[in-house]
């Protein structure tokens, strides 16, 4: 049995708790049940989130956890000293600490991400780099993993850190069974981005985002402005212009960041060659592909994959630390 705690305090986000979730699920796809949930806080009692949730807690001690989770607030709070107290000598208890979003801030503040990588949401990105400048910031990823710390953007996040954390417990059938029960289509790899192309395209109008839809369904076709303003049921030259005054781009642009998202997602997911990758995505070939990837995410794919790599690997390193 492991023992899986969460750190409460006033105003803790209840959009953190999403991990709960996950390792419950696990404890009904896996016999025996593998985990053991506590909720634990400074004073003891009944802490209320910042959606007015309330969860009863039972106070800090020096009780061992295999995994003690530190949530966020909806933005970060200047930590109580019995908190940073209590985290501050977690690595000496805890087998795993994990932060979910600003809860990185807590962390930091005790010290534990001195020299380590971590990551937090988007929106407390430049505060957490300018704050605590001995940490090193990876910008832009979902989840970082440096040793027995984890760090993740929160949000919908905080469930691919939980997906892995069980695959490296239990295995990927189990952590597989669990994304099935919660209907998730895939697990993110940590290095994977926190904001999708999709969003960042974001029309207003329904038929371009219906374009955008067929286009990403698409990929592997020339998807031509003509076939583009068809599924808009737009003339060309309305669909250009639409297009355009929507999402800030082309849509030949916006084509090319939707190909490197599915081409990076491909190679994150699979182990196709770069040249069956390129392919699968419309790109006329790998050199086509790399310049793209280049221009839209500043790495080259053999790079990206390469950090996918040791993604893997040091979740494969984890689990038999671990067991």
């Amino acid at each position: 049995m492991r023992d899986v705690a969460f750190v409460m305090y006033p105003d803790y986000s209840a959009a953190a708790l999403s991990v709960v979730m996950a390792f419950e699920v696990a404890n009904c796809v896996a016999q025996p049940r593998p985990y053991e949930l506590h909720f634990v806080s400074e004073t003891g009692g009944t802490i209320t989130t910042s959606c007015g949730l309330t969860v009863e807690s039972r106070p800090f001690a020096a009780t061992p956890f295999h995994t003690l989770f530190v949530g966020g607030a909806t933005s970060p709070n200047v930590p109580t000293p019995g908190l940073v107290d209590y985290i501050g000598s977690a690595l000496r208890l805890h087998r795993r600490i994990a932060a979910i979003s600003t809860g990185a801030f807590v962390l930091a503040e005790a010290g534990l991400l001195d020299g380590r990588k971590a990551t937090t949401h988007w929106m407390h990105a430049t505060r957490l780099q300018t704050q605590y400048p001995a940490v090193k910031f990876v910008p832009n990823c979902i989840f970082t993993r440096d040793g027995p710390i984890w760090t993740t953007a929160g949000g919908a996040a905080c469930l691919d850190l939980s997906l892995a954390m069980i695959e490296s417990d239990l295995g990927a059938d189990v952590a597989k069974a669990v994304a099935r029960e919660l209907v998730i289509y895939h697990r993110r790899t940590g290095s994977q981005s926190q904001i999708s192309s999709l969003l960042e395209l974001a029309p207003k109008i329904d038929r371009i985002q219906a374009a955008l839809t067929y286009a990403r369904d698409n990929l592997h076709k020339s998807l031509t402005v003509a076939e583009l303003a068809e599924a808009a049921r737009l003339s060309p030259r309305q669909f250009s212009r639409s297009f355009l005054a929507e999402t800030g781009h082309s849509p030949a642009k916006a084509i090319e960041i939707l190909r490197v998202e599915g081409a990076r997602d491909l190679m994150e997911q699979s182990r196709h060659p770069i040249e069956v990758v390129a392919r699968q995505t419309g790109f006329s070939d790998r050199d086509q592909m790399r310049r793209a990837f280049l221009r839209v995410v500043g790495h080259s794919p053999q790079a990206l994959r390469r950090m996918a790599r040791l993604d893997a690997n040091a979740l494969a390193q984890t689990s038999e630390e671990m067991s």
